[in-house]
């Protein structure tokens, strides 16, 4: 019941869908698992043409099959975003497609205590790889295309990056606001070349990046076909951003209470 409360049916016409998306070209990030998966079987039922790109080649494989058996057709890339070199070749391949969607999703998470990060500074760099410069890295590679398409971006991001920098997830936290920080900062020069720009900050979505915290377990979650859904609704739409209903109501308490919560964990690891 709460999870019902807290993540409700997402309305979605797909007639509207239809119209914005139909004979695009959507290129999608991370694409092999969750919620870039869910997304690409749900813009396949609109006969359009998906550009889809993630590391693991036998998934990217599974699903080209399934989409090309639907309306749509597709290309699959498996691309290591963390590797400088492989996000050129990509680029080089891709930047004189016209891209009328830049699904900005790959991403990855990480919780670790400091003092079990002191040897551990490749979690650094991997994460801001991923969360950080590959975005950016995609994004000024194909910035060109969009903008004769007219096309959009759309920023997958995380609600927390919102709030206030809780313990031990130091690397997450600020690789997630980097990007948001740069996407939000050149809004203005990207409008202005033609582009729209949408952010989502998604709550907790139940996909394999929170499988390694026990914690999330039982928590209530948006399933990734809710969240691919509320990606579409947003790419169909003319909103700047979307954030979960009760989020305007818990921010304010979420800012009151932090610092009580930093006591509590400065208690514990005494």
């Amino acid at each position: 019941m709460l999870k019902h409360i807290l993540f409700p049916p997402v309305l979605l016409p797909q007639n509207k869908v239809r119209r914005v998306v139909e004979d695009k070209t959507i290129l999608i990030t991370g694409a092999s698992f969750g919620i870039g998966k869910e997304l690409a079987l749900y813009l396949s039922e609109f006969q359009t043409h998906l550009i889809l790109v993630a590391r693991t080649k036998d998934k990217l494989d599974e699903l080209k099959e399934l989409v090309d058996s639907k309306n749509s057709t597709s290309e699959v890339y498996a691309v290591d975003l963390r590797n400088e070199n492989e996000r050129i070749e990509f680029i080089n391949c891709i930047k004189n497609s016209s891209v009328d969607f830049l699904i900005l999703n790959a991403g990855k998470s990480i919780r670790r205590p400091l003092l079990e990060s002191l040897d551990r500074f490749h979690d650094v760099t991997r994460t801001n790889d991923i969360n950080y410069l590959a975005p950016v890295h995609l994004m000024l590679g194909l910035i060109p295309s969009l903008a004769q398409t007219k096309g959009k971006v759309i920023n997958v991001s995380a609600i927390n990056v919102l709030y206030p920098p809780p313990p031990f997830w130091s690397v997450y936290q600020a690789s997630k606001t980097a990007f948001d920080q740069w996407f939000r900062a050149n809004e203005i020069e990207l409008n202005k070349l033609g582009l729209s720009t949408s952010t989502i900050y998604f709550p907790l979505v139940r996909t394999r990046m929170i499988e390694p915290n026990e914690k999330y377990q039982k928590v209530p979650a948006m399933s990734p076909v809710q969240a691919a859904k509320r990606i579409a609704k947003l790419m169909s739409g003319r909103r700047r951003s979307y954030k979960p209903w009760w989020h305007y109501t818990i921010a304010p308490f979420v800012w009151f209470f932090f610092p009580i919560y930093r006591l509590i964990v400065k208690a514990k690891l005494k």
